[in-house]
């Protein structure tokens, strides 16, 4: 058997690593975690509504259930060239290589001030803590947003942040006290969620009138106080508590790399997630791949880095090395399966949200959006570990 090296162990990496099993190829995941970390469901530990055991599973399980060889190490350099990943605790090689190890996050002034929902994994019980310290002092000013990165629109995680006020506004309604806090949501942008549509985009408004959930949009972010975030014209939005989503852009380790990246850092690829100079370049043979994040995305201006498109990626990729090796010339590219997918989840509901090139809807469940969205976490966990049939296209 063939083998492929894959570097990361998130929605990417663990992906490949269970499509590339799945057609009896060898394969040898890295990770710096020992875990995999499902960030979708992540939005309920800081209201105590998950812990970090709920959205995790051990990648050693994940490994047996799938049969790759699993190495928890840190990637420090990546040689292309040579088809290898110099590690803090060895060098690695094979004849693939996939690299699906995320982005890095743009950096801000004050970053020691904020805590981010889609930072570390370690951070999301911080943000609990944080939170539980000012409910148990009875109010506060609670402040949280997102940031973008102009030279890469689609690496922003917006989400996440919707959905961390909107549950944190139920909790503190459940408590009685939500009178007591003021909540505000904050971006640089002027319409923050604009690449959902403007249906969706017009929803979202009512959503934080109908919370009273202050809005602060179109300024841009100076720097992250103790006590508050500063903008361009010196404004200053106070807050007790910070939480905050840097836009992605490259990995430090792919500076550190011979890997051709675009002027975010992120690494170049076709439509077919091989490792090109240029987009419109297919290579006869290719061993080098990326996918999810560590990628620059091409496609529509509202085109959004998520987790199912990270995995159709990894599916394609997994299916072109097969295909390499059968010496078929059948190849599946990712971009006719860009799209916006989600169920932004508010604690006592949730909202469909799609977003194509035909446009953008965002569908109001309440209630059951939100058990449809627990119901899903449920499934992601058993069906990674093969414990129940995966859904077509899931």
């Amino acid at each position: 058997m063939s083998k492929v090296l894959i570097l990361g162990g998130g929605f990417a990496g663990v992906e490949a690593a269970i499509f590339l099993r799945k057609k009896d190829i060898s394969v040898t995941l890295i990770s710096d975690r020992d875990y995999f970390y499902i960030y979708p469901t992540s939005i309920w530990i800081p209201t105590g509504d998950a812990t970090m055991a709920d959205v995790s599973i051990p990648l050693v399980d994940l490994a047996k259930a799938h049969g790759f060889e699993l190495i928890v190490d840190e990637v420090l350099e990546i040689r292309s060239k040579e088809q290898k990943a110099i590690c803090r605790d060895g060098e690695y090689s094979a004849e693939y290589l996939v690299v699906a190890m995320g982005s890095g996050k743009m950096k801000h002034k004050g970053s020691e001030h904020f805590l981010s929902i889609c930072g570390k994994p370690e951070e999301a019980p911080k943000i609990k803590d944080r939170i539980d310290a000012l409910i148990a002092k009875g109010s506060g000013k609670i402040a949280m947003g997102f940031g973008g990165n102009p030279k890469d629109s689609s690496n922003v995680r917006g989400g996440p942040g919707f959905e961390v006020i909107f549950n944190l506004h139920h909790k503190l309604k459940k408590l009685g006290i939500r009178d007591k806090f003021e909540l505000t949501f904050f971006a640089p942008m002027e319409k923050p969620g604009a690449r959902m549509g403007e249906k969706a985009l017009d929803m979202m408004d009512m959503y934080f009138d109908r919370l009273g959930i202050h809005k602060h949009f179109g300024k841009k972010i100076v720097r992250f106080e103790e006590d508050g975030i500063v903008f361009e014209d010196e404004s200053k939005l106070d807050s007790d508590f910070t939480m905050f989503i840097p836009a992605g852009d490259g990995h430090p380790v792919f500076a550190k790399s011979d890997l051709p990246l675009n002027e975010s850092g992120l690494i170049k690829i076709n439509d077919l997630c091989e490792v090109v100079e240029d987009s419109s370049e297919t290579l006869e043979n290719p061993t080098l791949f990326a996918i999810g994040d560590a990628v620059a995305m091409e496609g529509p201006e509202w085109r959004a880095k998520q987790g199912h498109v990270a995995e159709v990626m990894a599916r394609n990729v997994a299916h072109n090395i097969d295909a390499m090796m059968q010496r078929s010339s059948i190849r599946k590219g990712y971009k006719e399966h860009i799209n916006i997918l989600c169920v932004m989840d508010s604690g006592d509901g949730a909202a469909f949200v799609y977003r194509d090139a035909k446009g953008g809807k965002m569908i109001p469940m309440p209630i059951v959006g939100h058990w449809m969205k627990k119901g899903w976490g449920w499934y992601c966990r058993q069906s990674k570990l093969g414990k129940i049939p995966r859904i077509p296209g899931m």
